[in-house]
């Protein structure tokens, strides 16, 4: 039995935190702290080629800066690979399978049988390897999870009632490559689940992800969040999402405050005039008393930078 809301900010360590991720951290941790709930910081760092300590470093330090203080310690998914292996062994082991097609064999494919009209549909893996029988240990193995082809639906409290079968949009996802690394869609959902994940509050992005993770959960016997918010998105000129892809500037906090308060301004937050020359901790209070996901309900784009 949960006695109190628990959200979390799950960041990436691949480079520092920009405007973009920043204003998922602020809203998170004001949407939480207003139902009187705890904030949990996770460092998603499964991505052993991309993440580095150093990008690990600067995020929790900006974190400080900013008063976005999190509760209990922070959680590494670098050092709950054994979790995520022991689940995939055993809850998961049925619906699992070893796959060891290349990208050379799976691009042909494609190429093969594209068609004009379908250039906007998802390309999902043809299920070459399903019934082969293949050593999920073997060097040269992925392992993919077979997502159920049912259409669900799940309560978004920003943008409606969001409807999908992941077996049409997703596919038979990867969960582990080759060399071992577990990919995000597996991580996330079983952390979500094992931290009691009670409210979660990311980007739209993510959004696709939902209803495949939901079912991750429910496979694992593990508990699903009660509430989701797909936050709307930075976007920069070219109609792309902020992101660290797109070579998005890391933030400065050498000015806390400001950047507080540009963060809040975007979220579409009540401000006054006298939290220009608050200090952080005062400036997040003011949000959580008067935090309103009003300003973000129905929209898929924050602001365009």
């Amino acid at each position: 039995m949960i006695s109190r809301p628990i959200g979390r900010f799950a960041p990436s360590p691949t480079h520092h935190l920009h405007l973009g991720s920043l204003t998922t951290a602020v809203a998170s941790f004001c949407h939480i702290k207003s139902l009187g709930g705890d904030w949990l910081l996770r460092i998603e760092d499964v991505d052993f080629e991309r993440c580095q300590p150093k990008y690990t470093d600067s995020i929790l330090h900006d974190l400080d800066k900013l008063g976005l203080h999190w509760d209990k310690e922070v959680t590494y998914q670098s050092k709950r690979t054994d979790i995520y292996d022991e689940i995939l062994s055993n809850r998961l082991s049925d619906i699992t399978y070893a796959c060891q097609c290349s990208r050379k064999q799976l691009e042909a494919h494609r190429n093969q049988n594209a068609k004009p009209h379908a250039l906007n549909q998802p390309t999902l893996y043809p299920r070459f390897c399903l019934h082969k029988d293949l050593d999920k240990s073997h060097p040269k193995s992925k392992i993919r999870l077979q997502l159920p082809n049912v259409e669900t639906a799940f309560v978004d409290e920003l943008q409606g009632v969001i409807w999908d079968n992941p077996a049409l949009s997703l596919g038979d996802v990867v969960v582990k490559r080759q060399n071992q690394m577990i990919n995000y869609i597996l991580a996330c959902a079983i952390d979500d689940g094992l931290q009691n994940i009670t409210h979660i509050m990311r980007g739209l992005d993510i959004m696709p992800m939902t209803v495949a993770q939901i079912n991750i959960l429910h496979k694992c016997r593990l508990p699903i969040p009660s509430y989701f918010y797909h936050l709307p998105l930075l976007m920069n000129t070219d109609g792309q999402k902020l992101s660290k892809q797109n070579l998005a500037t890391p933030i400065n906090t050498t000015k806390p405050s400001e950047m507080l308060l540009y963060a809040l301004k975007l979220l579409g937050q009540h401000t006054v005039k006298e939290m220009r020359a608050a200090k952080p901790h005062k400036i997040l209070r003011h949000a959580i008393e008067h935090w309103d996901n009003t300003p973000l309900t129905h929209r898929h784009t924050l602001a365009i930078i």
